[in-house]
């Protein structure tokens, strides 16, 4: 080997392979270990949303008393997917046809309308009136549930005047089915008319970003609804839950109302996609934190949006959530509206609602950056002062 394949290798040290730590955009992270510990031990920790990127609740509730069987039944119906719905209704329909159709059977068996002599091929030699005519079997009673339950009547089997219990079990199933299909066309109705599938359409953006307006720290998020039909009334809110991080201004598990705002709109006016605000002052419980902290601590935003379905009338809400890494610190959101001279009309480029540029933002917190804004104001109207009293000296 030569020398000087020896020399240099000599002196070269690599960073191991622990040591190389995930970096998001936009923010700058302190060379000291600590930090670096702190930040990676975060970063392999699995961290569990309470609500999901596309809305989904991530909560299990257990119950200490029984719930009612068909209240369930019936929101299960409702919320399930549309083939477990129509399984449901099928089995349930001709549940319903084959119990009655049994009972008709059982009636017509103890009436002896099923022995040989009593069939109808021989009804008229032996000079016998069933309970329901035409019946030959089990096959026969159910044709007869369905019948009676649909209406359909096709004339060949009917109940005569020789079986009270027939006539009896007639008038029941008509008064159940009435009742049970009153209850699945409930569930169609729900099913068909919820909005859920209209939450489809609003798209939240996929970071939220920290930065400067107006001189404040404020934390901000985008939504946008791509449908045409527009949403009135809409009200958009967000919730910081803190799960699992050390610091104390914020309890375990607790969920706190941030204060928000949304950026040139008004509530009854949803034109294109708004940003969400949340200005960092003395009353929010961001007002401590840092972007070390922010890497460091486990705590989720939950963002809320309400609104009216304009063409049905129906309330609509649509969630998403920014757990840490979700976050970006020192950047702005992309333009995402623009004129289109040619067709005369404004193009919205929902490609764009996630697009970031990164701009100069201190990694202070709020509460350390109005202390310095306050030294560095104090000290700008001190020169002010100094620089006017010697114009007065002049």
């Amino acid at each position: 080997m030569t020398k000087k394949d020896e020399s240099p290798r000599k002196h070269k040290t690599s960073t191991p392979q622990s040591e190389i730590i995930p970096v998001t955009p936009g923010v700058y992270y302190p060379r000291n270990r600590s930090f670096n510990h702190c930040h990676r031990e975060t970063y392999r920790t699995k961290y569990v949303r309470a609500v999901l990127k596309n809305g989904d609740i991530n909560v299990e509730k257990f119950y200490s008393h029984r719930i009612n069987f068909f209240t369930n039944w019936f929101v299960s119906m409702v919320e399930a997917r549309w083939r477990w719905t129509l399984l449901n209704f099928f089995l349930a329909f001709t549940g319903n046809w084959f119990s009655f159709g049994l009972i008709y059977w059982v009636i017509a068996l103890s009436h002896g309308d099923l022995t040989e002599e009593h069939l109808p091929p021989n009804q008229m030699k032996s000079n016998w009136t069933p309970c329901i005519e035409n019946i030959y079997g089990l096959t026969s009673t159910f044709l007869f549930s369905v019948e009676v339950h649909t209406t359909v009547a096709y004339g060949k089997r009917s109940i005569t005047l020789n079986c009270p219990d027939a006539i009896s079990a007639m008038c029941l199933q008509c008064i159940c089915s009435s009742i049970f299909q009153a209850f699945m066309v409930g569930i169609l109705f729900a099913k068909l008319t919820r909005p859920k599938a209209r939450t489809q359409t609003i798209l939240f953006s996929r970071h939220a970003i920290v930065s400067l307006r107006d001189d404040k720290l404020c934390i901000i998020f985008r939504v946008g609804d791509m449908r045409k039909s527009r949403i009135l009334n809409i009200k958009a809110s967000m919730y910081v839950v803190r799960l699992d991080t050390n610091f104390q201004y914020l309890e375990c598990n607790e969920q706190i109302e941030l204060k928000t705002y949304m950026d040139s709109c008004e509530s009854s006016f949803f034109l294109w996609p708004v940003s969400v605000v949340h200005v960092i002052d003395e009353h929010s419980p961001l007002y401590e934190m840092s972007a070390a902290d922010l890497i460091c601590g486990h705590l989720e935003i939950l963002a809320v949006f309400e609104g009216i379905i304009e063409s049905t009338g129906q309330p609509v809400q649509a969630r998403s959530s920014y757990g840490e890494s979700d976050i970006i610190w020192g950047h702005r959101f992309a333009p995402m509206v623009s004129y289109d001279e040619v067709r005369k009309m404004y193009a919205v480029d929902f490609s764009k609602l996630s697009e970031t540029e990164q701009v100069d933002t201190p990694l202070c917190s709020a509460i350390e950056y109005e202390s310095i804004m306050r030294v560095v104001n104090s000290v700008h109207l001190s020169d002010q002062c100094l620089l006017e009293e010697q114009d007065n000296l002049r």
